[in-house]
């Protein structure tokens, strides 16, 4: 690996995260190939799923435009690449802010995401997404109000 390997690939997460937090969907999709696969299984407990990115796009802006604000931090990114394909595990905390008049209107989460990488046509984007939460604070029940309008 070298280090336009490893920049690349860790700027991936950071557009992600910039794409969200500033409601840049069409940067957010710039991130991933065509199908992913999403792992959110400690935060929803849901199996994990493959889809079109397109379609998780579209789930994200419905979330994330129903929320006042959020800043998600990525830090201490480890990059392994073999070939064509790359992983990086890198520490997160998102803060996701709504109010309300159902409590708190803060609700936080902090962990790692474990993505997984193919470098197509030289560019690395992301195929695979696992979020492993280590703990959560605050009125989570912002996130259903958020969806619900």
């Amino acid at each position: 690996m070298d280090f336009s390997d490893y920049s690349e690939i860790t700027r991936r997460r950071y557009e992600y995260a910039l794409g969200i937090d500033t409601r840049d969907y069409a940067l957010l999709r710039s991130v991933f190939t065509d199908r992913i696969t999403m792992d959110f299984k400690d935060y929803s407990g849901q199996d994990p799923a493959t889809l079109r990115a397109d379609d998780w796009v579209a789930g994200c802006q419905r979330l994330f435009d129903g929320l006042d604000a959020t800043h998600h931090v990525m830090t201490n990114p480890i990059v392994d690449v073999q070939g064509d394909s790359a992983q990086c595990r890198m520490y997160m905390t998102a803060e996701h802010f709504l109010k309300n008049d159902r409590g708190s209107s803060a609700y936080a989460i902090g962990g790692y995401y474990v993505d997984q990488l193919s470098r197509i046509d030289g560019r690395w984007l992301i195929n695979a997404v696992t979020l492993k939460l280590f703990w959560q604070r605050g009125n989570r029940n912002i996130m259903e109000l958020a969806v619900a309008g």
